[in-house]
């Protein structure tokens, strides 16, 4: 990871994923919609390891749906 730019990246999107774990963990929601919350986070991580830019569209949008209060039934 040479290139300054992808180091930002990276580094950006590392701390929105803990802080969307942080925000999931939080929730006053069931185990169940949790549970769905915190695999579509471990999604988004996998997906930083194949193409970052797409990881960081990923998890703005998750991130827009929580602040929307659109979270999974359970």
């Amino acid at each position: 990871m040479g290139d300054p730019e992808v180091t930002a990246l990276f580094a950006l999107v590392a701390e929105r994923l803990k802080q969307a774990h942080d925000r999931v963990h939080a929730l006053n929601v069931s185990t169940e919609a949790k549970t769905a919350l915190t695999r579509q986070l471990l999604i988004v991580t996998e997906t930083a390891k194949r193409d970052l830019p797409e990881a960081a569209r990923r998890l703005a949008r998750f991130v827009q749906d929580l602040d929307e209060g659109r979270l999974p039934l359970g």
